[in-house]
């Protein structure tokens, strides 16, 4: 009766969701009746790009170019680091969702209550505004470099976003994993052809991987805690927690939900690996291109121009390069976009249960968003520094939301009353869980004391 009544209420604008996490695409995504273990890897790639996007979309470029630029090689360790802690993270949300057919905003909600799921629900709104708040000034940014749009026109535009989101949800799950890992696959070609042409010092290179006590530098310290903080996002765990739920395995069987675990882990892995790939070409560029300038590189339009200023990035400076990155950076926009639309469902129908229509989602959230981008650059007369602290400042709410998505995470999936004793969390597992919370939230909290000390 009451999945007729929903239905019976569907025209409404505003609806009750207490349903699977995003409905209209949960199990909808068939796998092969198959031992094949590259059938089946096949069948299960696609949410693992989904959340790869978080892990280099425009928050991350300033921060990782610059880091090469100031530091060489030295803080390759770092990103290795947090993507081995997105490793682990991003395994426990698609198991979480899997075993317990829940997202990690549902299954925070069934074990807290109403009041405190409507606080947690606006603090992941910020975040996920957050993020946006990146990709507006991202996308702005590239549409100005490539088209030489003004920046309030940019921004203008970057509200049109939804109309792509809402073509590619009628083309099915499927297609939008495709896309998706097309636009990564350009960020990548784009970055190894500019390491390539760029000639970087192999041999630095692989012993940047390993960690150095000069990374405790004040300098260096504060640097490390900026690429850390832009790398691991708490979006993508509840998104993860979803989308990992696409598939149509078996609900009920334990070995099916072992075998559905186990490839999300290989595709989440797989493509959390081609992120790390792109992190570290980005450090590699700054440290092979423009070591020794990055007092020069602020901004995302500053290093449009140092990638065709010979006097910087040296002989293999071209326009072509600049164009390049612009193209890459408007990539990672729209990537950003489709992630950001869809973890936005699922942490509103989770925390508060309540779902509207995706096109008044996404025209909200991306207004909320454009409105203090809109702001500032009328303020400050298009001025890009300006818009680039922004963005820095956008970060804090990412900071103070991550350990309130971690905290329950390692919790749930660390419980066999949740878990059930095959699934849980193994000690070496939960241990490594609660080491990173722990770890991230003090690097967090230390990484607002510095952008807030910096304001004033």
């Amino acid at each position: 009766m009451k999945r007729s009544k929903e239905t019976n209420h569907h025209h409404k604008f505003v609806t009750y969701a207490n349903g699977p996490s995003l409905e209209e695409i949960n199990n909808s995504v068939s796998i092969p009746d198959s031992d094949d273990f590259w059938k089946n890897l096949i069948a299960f790639s696609g949410p693992g790009a989904l959340v790869a996007v978080g892990y280099m979309d425009p928050g991350n470029w300033v921060t990782s170019i610059g880091g090469g630029a100031k530091y060489g090689y030295l803080l390759m360790s770092v990103i290795l680091l947090s993507s081995l802690i997105a490793m682990l993270l991003q395994y426990m949300a698609a198991k979480l969702g899997i075993v317990t057919h829940m997202d990690l905003a549902q299954a925070t909600r069934a074990h807290t209550g109403k009041k405190l799921g409507i606080v947690l629900w606006i603090v992941t709104e910020l975040a996920i505004m957050a993020t946006d708040i990146a990709e507006v000034i991202g996308g702005a940014i590239a549409l100005q470099l490539l088209f030489g749009f003004p920046l309030i026109v940019g921004v203008t535009l970057t509200i049109f976003d939804v109309l792509l989101l809402l073509v590619l949800m009628k083309l099915g799950f499927r297609k939008i994993e495709a896309i998706v890992v097309t636009l990564i696959t350009v960020i990548m070609l784009v970055f190894i052809y500019e390491v390539v042409l760029a000639r970087p010092d192999v041999p630095a290179m692989l012993k940047g991987l390993v960690p150095h006590r000069d990374i405790l530098k004040h300098g260096q310290l504060t640097m490390a805690l900026g690429i850390v903080g832009a790398t691991v996002m708490p979006h993508n765990l509840y998104l993860h927690s979803s989308i990992s739920q696409t598939r149509q395995y078996d609900r009920q069987d334990d070995d099916h939900l072992a075998k559905a675990v186990r490839f999300a882990t290989w595709d989440s892995n797989i493509q959390l690996s081609a992120a790390f790939l792109v992190n570290c070409l980005l450090l590699i560029i700054g440290s092979a291109l423009f070591f020794g300038h990055s007092d020069q590189l602020g901004t995302f339009r500053s290093l449009y121009n140092a990638l065709g200023d010979s006097s910087i990035a040296g002989a293999v400076a071209s326009p072509v390069l600049s164009v390049l990155f612009a193209v890459a950076l408007l990539a990672s926009g729209q990537n950003s976009t489709i992630t950001g639309t869809l973890t936005g469902q699922v942490v509103m129908e989770g925390f508060i249960k309540m779902h509207i229509p995706t096109w008044a989602r996404r025209v909200v959230t991306r207004l909320i968003s454009v409105i203090p981008v809109l702001i500032v650059t009328i303020y400050y007369g298009g001025n890009e520094i300006a818009l680039d602290n922004l963005l820095v400042g956008s970060q804090v709410f990412l900071s103070i939301a991550l350990p309130i998505s971690m905290v329950p995470l390692v919790y749930y999936t660390s419980s066999e009353k949740i878990m059930g004793p095959r699934f849980k969390n193994k000690f070496w597992v939960a241990s490594l869980g609660w080491i990173c919370t722990v770890l991230l939230t003090m690097l967090n909290f230390q990484l607002i004391i510095e952008t807030v000390s910096n304001w004033f």
